[in-house]
């Protein structure tokens, strides 16, 4: 609405009622950032409703399997209690069973054994052990559908750790977290431990080596100098799970490389290495499937790794997790906080839709999309080997619907601009027609040429000392032919005074009718600028209004200097690779213009300006404008619709007939200069096909004077016919 207003408080500043501005062109980055934070608000409402949650744990499961396998924890020794072990004792074990392993793992001076079996009516556990204060057992707290198991009367509940353990029950039941502490709400209270079953290990372990753990002032867990941070509801790709008790994710080792292993019937009869339990922390439990199924985790989708795992080695994952982050520097399962994830998720979108309007084409698109999202993922898989966890499909997702969506935008702008274009090139032949019949009238032709020797006179001393438009102060004149001239000017109302070039033009003739249809004729070449003006190759079209019946377009000034400078005469022959990179400069805006049907129709060194600021060519003198101007001995524009300049236009052009190749043919006649340092005036042409004859003149490569005799071809059928096919053709040369 803003800008609504600005431009009607322009427009009165301009004196007469038809003059008109062009309204600003689609920022292309405010449209990609427009899309992108549209894009990240879809995809992160998405994520707050979890529908994408199973997706990125899948991710993470798959993370966690793709690691480097390591070492055994030598700190752990399991002895698990097997299918075939129970062939040979009971189920449940005896006191007397129990006991008598327990003496035989004391034997060999371990520094904790943890008891992983439910034994609530075995008063006299481990009752004639000489440490009994070194093992730890284990109770179960009461949960829905499941009733509470209370510790072994005989132990103090120092040294009992509940067995609880978390599952994602919203998702896919997989075990990815570890509850290292909770508070017993139950009101009935026969298991009351605080700590988990696996945390009173590793603690009893360390506390054993004299490193004692405490709660910080945010009641946060902490061993050593090693905090635990407490997991948050949202971590990682979590949504709101249930983070109760003191949670942290589960950093897994691999199973099969987690820690020794013997049996209970190994242990029993004494084929047991002693080193394998001096000093170190005793896990005993069962892998019966018949008595416990165990747990999903990560690893059960591997072929070789069982459906389930058994809750003594959940329990193992855990005590070596602590120990190793402690005393290794293992480092835990990290990930961001919401605000960082955010910012991420919205820079992909970002990418996404900068990737969509450089790479417009469909299967370009996707190769740089699929390199990209390779890119991601090689990102969150190398943080990840670093242990932190960042979000993946998010952000993937954000660059893909913002490339899809900006493409789709940009594609349906470019027909839109398309079907504007073809509406006004169809009124400028029309307008371009009925002048071309306007100035056949010789007569009046030869009336108004001396009409127009005092216009311009008087025009010229008009505009010497006051504003065009009321906004746009000449500074220099750039140029004059006898019915125009380019003023280089300030803009007094933009902000910083921009320069910018102003060019007048002055209609041939200033009767009522030949005006009419030269207004129309403006208005509709103007709107082809506008269009044509969004290339970072072609100045802006800013303004463009009528003044007492004179016609002025404001444009973008570029610093820089002609093409003409760069060339013969006034510089030697250039090489080759010179000019295909000229070429290749110049096809590239010339396959935008011909995209949207437009001929320029006066391809020369002059009109090419080499930009000081980043080096690129820009194409200029655009129009049919021209039209409203009568040939000049200089231009030899020998009818109203013959625009040209000779030497660089090709026959169908003077005959009134361009075509989209007849821009090829001036370009590669400027090629042909550039190489062989001949004016287009000397070069001679064959005289019985009429091609150019130049090859003899200086060493080029085949391929290269293949190209660009294809471009100069006298007959438009034998030429290129897309400035795209000369680029495809170049850029396959070697040089």
């Amino acid at each position: 609405m803003i800008n609504g207003l600005l431009a009607k408080f322009r427009n009165v500043l301009v004196k007469d009622q038809g003059s008109r501005e062009t309204a600003p062109g689609n920022n292309w980055l405010q449209i990609i950032l427009v899309a992108s934070v549209g894009v990240t608000a879809m995809v992160w409402g998405g994520r707050e409703l979890k529908w994408l949650q199973p997706w990125e744990l899948r991710i993470y499961d798959q993370m966690l399997r793709s690691r480097p396998v390591e070492a055994l924890d030598g700190r752990i020794l399991l002895v698990t209690i097997t299918q075939e072990d129970l062939e040979r004792e009971k189920w449940p074990l005896s006191e007397g069973t129990i006991n008598r392993l327990l003496a035989k793992i004391e034997s060999y001076q371990p520094r904790v054994i943890g008891l992983n079996l439910y034994q609530p009516e075995q008063a006299n556990l481990a009752a004639n052990l000489q440490n009994k204060d070194n093992i730890i057992s284990t109770c179960l707290y009461s949960n829905m559908g499941r009733a509470e198991v209370p510790p072994p009367p005989n132990f103090p509940i120092d040294n009992v750790g509940f067995n609880d353990v978390i599952t994602d029950n919203e998702n896919d039941q997989v075990l990815r977290r570890s509850l290292l502490f909770a508070n017993s709400t139950h009101t009935n209270k026969k298991c009351t431990a605080q700590f988990s079953f696996a945390a009173l290990l590793a603690i009893s372990y360390l506390d054993k080596q004299g490193i004692k753990y405490n709660f910080t002032k945010n009641k946060e867990f902490q061993v050593g100098n090693v905090l635990f941070p407490r997991l948050d509801p949202n971590a990682g790709s979590y949504q709101q799970t249930d983070a109760n008790g003191y949670q942290i994710l589960l950093n897994y080792r691999y199973p099969h490389r987690l820690a020794q292993q013997v049996t209970l019937t190994q242990v029993l009869q004494d084929q047991l290495n002693p080193n394998l339990v001096k000093d170190n922390i005793v896990i005993i439990g069962t892998t019966a499937a018949s008595v416990s199924p165990g747990y999903y985790t990560p690893y059960s989708a591997l072929s070789q790794q069982p459906a389930r795992i058994p809750t003594v080695f959940i329990h193992a994952q855990t005590v070596s997790q602590i120990l190793s982050t402690v005393l290794d520097g293992r480092p835990l399962i990290s990930y961001w906080p919401e605000w960082a994830e955010f910012v991420w998720v919205w820079g992909w979108s970002v990418i996404g839709g900068v990737l969509a309007w450089q790479w417009r084409h469909p299967v370009l698109l996707l190769v740089v999309g699929v390199f990209t999202l390779t890119g991601l993922v090689g990102i969150g898989a190398g943080l990840f080997l670093q242990a932190v966890w960042i979000p993946l499909i998010p952000p993937g997702l954000a660059l893909i619907m913002s490339a899809v969506g900006v493409m789709v935008y940009a594609t349906y702008q470019s027909q839109q601009q398309t079907q504007v274009m073809i509406l006004q090139v169809e009124k400028q032949q029309e307008a371009i027609a009925q002048l071309s019949v306007l100035l056949n009238e010789q007569a009046a032709i030869t009336d108004q040429h001396h009409h127009l020797a005092v216009r311009i006179e008087t025009s010229a001393i008009k505009t010497g000392d006051l504003l065009l438009g009321g906004r746009y102060k000449i500074s220099k004149v750039l140029g004059a032919g006898g019915f125009s001239r380019t003023y280089l000017a300030t803009d007094i109302q933009r902000p910083g005074n921009p320069i910018c070039v102003v060019k007048q033009l002055v209609p041939a003739r200033h009767d009522a009718n030949f005006l009419q249809v030269a207004r129309r004729l403006f208005n509709t070449e103007a709107e082809i600028l506008q269009i044509l003006g969004k290339h970072h190759q072609i100045p802006e079209l800013l303004a463009y209004f009528e003044d007492n019946q004179e016609f002025y377009l404001v444009e973008e000034y570029i610093t820089g200097h002609m093409l003409s400078e760069e060339l013969p005469p006034v510089k030697g022959k250039k090489n080759e690779s010179f000019v295909i990179d000229m070429l290749k400069g110049i096809l590239e805006v010339l396959a935008f213009v011909h995209q949207h049907r437009v001929i320029h129709r006066d391809i020369k060194p002059t009109n090419i300006i080499r930009c000081a600021q980043d080096n690129r060519l820009v194409l200029i003198d655009f129009g049919a404008v021209k039209l409203m101007q009568p040939p000049t001995s200089q231009e030899t524009e020998l009818a109203t619709v013959a625009i040209g300049t000779r030497g660089y236009a090709p026959p169908e052009q003077f005959a009134g007939h361009p075509r989209l190749c007849s821009d090829i043919y001036a370009l590669g006649i400027i090629g042909i200069q550039a190489i062989t340092g001949i004016s287009p005036q000397e070069l001679q042409p064959n005289p019985e096909t009429g091609n150019v004859m130049w090859r003899k003149t200086t060493p080029v490569s085949k391929e290269f004077a293949a190209i660009l005799n294809k471009m100069v071809c006298y007959h438009f059928s034998e030429r290129y016919q897309s400035a795209a096919a000369v680029l495809h053709d170049l850029k396959s040369l070697v040089i």
